[in-house]
């Protein structure tokens, strides 16, 4: 509406008109209150980074996750959005080749750097024609774990750790949602 008005008319002009509507929707309480922290999430993100925070991307991805189109779409579609909305937060994301995932040329990841890197074979195997996932996904994680648990349950999935291995988890569709999905 604001384009169409031509108050907004450029990138910056963008992301300073909707810092200020996210403003007064926390200030006048316009919304439900548990979308609170997600207001005062977005809020940051628009002050701090500016125009790369790309607030209407981050807007548009709330709005499907909180909306109930996005679990009713297939396990990959899912697995996307999570992905695209963790690349939101500021957390690399990445998929590794087999070299790049073990052996002497494996990538190193250092715990100071938030990330999720995924192994491009499971990636490759691990969903079936229709989207749905067959096999767990594997994740090299080093992002903050709550953040990442955080996305994945509100698009339906969640994650595994490895024992042996502290970075290593797995990100599956839990077992009660991926036969739901077979009886439709």
């Amino acid at each position: 509406m604001a384009r169409t008005a031509g108050a907004v008319n450029s990138p910056a002009q963008e992301n300073l008109f909707l810092c200020r509507w996210l403003a007064t929707a926390e200030k006048r309480r316009l919304f439900r209150r548990e979308l609170a922290n997600d207001i005062r999430w977005l809020l940051k993100e628009g002050r701090e980074k500016g125009m790369r925070a790309d607030l209407p991307g981050k807007l548009e991805y709330l709005w499907r996750a909180s909306s109930g189109d996005l679990l009713a779409q297939n396990d990959l579609f899912r697995l996307q959005h999570i992905l695209h909305a963790i690349t939101l937060t500021g957390i690399n994301y990445g998929v590794l080749s087999e070299t790049e995932w073990e052996g002497r040329h494996a990538t190193v990841l250092s715990p100071k750097i938030p990330g999720i890197f995924l192994r491009k074979s499971d990636l490759q195997t691990g969903f079936d024609e229709q989207g749905g996932q067959v096999r767990p996904i594997a994740a090299r994680i080093t992002a903050n774990i709550g953040a990442v648990d955080d996305l994945l349950s509100r698009a339906g999935w969640e994650r595994t750790c490895d024992m042996t291995n502290p970075f290593l988890h797995y990100l599956n569709v839990p077992a009660q949602k991926t036969q739901e999905d077979n009886s439709k």
